[in-house]
């Protein structure tokens, strides 16, 4: 499965929007080493490209030279074009992707989330890219945090945009938290822990779906073998509860239980998060460990439709971070020491 997956990229050029953050760094350890043509990081923040140069020439001197650096900004449709030339595939990661800071700051999320993925596809479509696979967030079903909201819409342009796309194919991953990415929860735990802090947790009976960077790559390539044009793809994650992460954390690095200090949910947060809504459900595909929702391709002429109802709903209801598998402590644990970060703050 996996040799067959990276033959679709011999030779191929790759390009990560987004790409100094954790799921570029987690594409870049999964493929540098295969027969992948070159792998273009397109992204604003010119230090992070130069530590990012810098690691994987020291880290993978052989292959290092396979990563080109493109500085750009997905708001900026030129910037996107110039990029793209040669390109064959896009993995677009860009985001703003911070919950309170989109909150105070709703229109940079609409700038970079909705236009900077019109943008992105507009060039693709131009530049004739084979395949854009658009990652988005839990946050975007039911939304209702300016984040979400914003990521929905950027689903919805990448799925207005598929019924238009020529020869370029563009499809959606969803997916939950993603363990130990740049900004979330767990390494906060893990520094609050070695410097002798409390360990802030806004709500413990909080649900949330939880997977691996490795799993969020597994999903976009999913989506990128198995997608047809406007499908959306989603993971069958487990999930679990704030609070019992929070313990997992502390007895895995000398915290203590009664450490853990409760300080509120932060703004436009949710108890639990939805992957699947309930009308998704209703046209989604069920393909072992993902979910496939295929797009509605009907045209705006409605009439044609009047008498057609669905003769089949699909009997699965909304799949949220309540109703999926809940993972006991020791399972958390589990989870996490399948992490090298985690592995490697254990023995610092």
């Amino acid at each position: 499965m996996e040799s067959a997956k990276m033959s679709l990229f011999k030779e191929k050029t790759l390009m990560i929007t987004g790409g100094t953050g954790s799921f570029g760094n987690a594409v870049l350890n999964r493929f540098l080493q295969t027969d992948i043509g070159e792998i273009r990081i397109f992204s604003r923040d010119e230090k992070k490209q130069d530590d990012m140069r810098h690691e994987y020439q020291n880290k993978m001197p052989e292959v290092s030279d396979k990563i080109k650096f493109y500085i750009g900004d997905v708001r900026d449709l030129q910037s996107c074009k110039n990029a793209m030339h040669e390109v064959d595939y896009i993995f677009h990661a860009a985001a703003l992707k911070q919950v309170p800071s989109c909150e105070f700051f709703p229109m940079e999320a609409v700038k970079t989330n909705i236009i900077g993925t019109d943008n992105v596809l507009t060039a693709a479509i131009e530049e004739e890219v084979e395949c854009v696979i658009c990652l988005s967030t839990d946050k975007a079903a039911y939304p209702i945090n300016a984040m979400g909201k914003s990521k929905s819409l950027e689903e919805s342009v990448a799925i207005a945009k598929s019924r238009y796309s020529g020869k370029t194919k563009i499809c959606c991953t969803r997916y939950g938290n993603v363990m130990c990415s740049r900004g979330s929860v767990i390494p906060l735990w893990i520094d609050q822990i070695k410097a002798g802090n409390p360990i802030t947790v806004t709500e413990p009976n909080m649900t949330r779906f939880i997977m691996s960077l490795e799993e969020a790559v597994d999903l976009v390539l999913y989506a990128f073998e198995n997608g047809e044009n406007g499908d959306l793809f989603i993971m069958k994650a487990p999930a679990c509860s704030i609070g019992l992460q929070a313990e997992a954390v502390a007895e895995m690095f000398g915290g203590k239980k009664e450490d853990i200090k409760v300080i509120g949910i932060r703004h436009g947060e949710k108890m639990y998060e939805t992957l699947l809504t309930n009308e998704e459900c209703a046209k989604a595909i069920d393909l072992g460990g993902f979910y496939r929702v295929p797009a509605d391709n009907r045209g705006l002429n409605y009439d044609k439709y009047f008498k057609e109802g669905d003769a089949e709903r699909n009997m699965l209801m909304e799949f949220n971070s309540n109703n999926t598998r809940l993972l006991n402590k020791e399972e958390i644990k589990a989870k996490m020491l399948e992490l090298t970060y985690i592995r490697e703050r254990l023995v610092e």
